[in-house]
């Protein structure tokens, strides 16, 4: 995941939701950036590489919820300044990835 966008200016109908277990997190638009192969959020709790984790999303284009599994790849940040957490996703249904396709392609995600 090369894009740092993070989306701006338009709002999920409900909080991307980041569950592992250490923390679950609600995340709103504006700390989450979507790709098609991943999601990139800003935390105020540090998550260890590598750590397995769920996203659960809910599309802005048709309301559709799912939820997608994958692996912390990247956490840098401070205690003070929050997290910057990057994360795969792994093992993922045709249906989930067709919506994720949609939401990458939409002013919500970034490819």
């Amino acid at each position: 995941m090369s894009a740092k966008k993070f989306v701006s200016g338009h709002s999920f109908d409900k909080p991307v939701t980041v569950v592992a277990r250490q923390a679950k997190l609600e995340l709103s638009a504006d700390t989450v950036s979507i790709h098609k192969s991943g999601i990139e959020f800003r935390s105020p709790n540090p998550f260890n590489e590598w750590s397995e984790m769920t996203v659960s999303l809910q599309s802005p284009v048709d309301g559709s919820k799912f939820s997608a599994n994958g692996v912390i790849v990247a956490c840098t940040g401070t205690k003070h300044a929050g997290y910057h957490v990057s994360m795969l996703f792994t093992e993922m249904t045709p249906q989930a990835q067709a919506r994720l396709g949609e939401i990458a392609r939409s002013p919500f995600g970034t490819i």
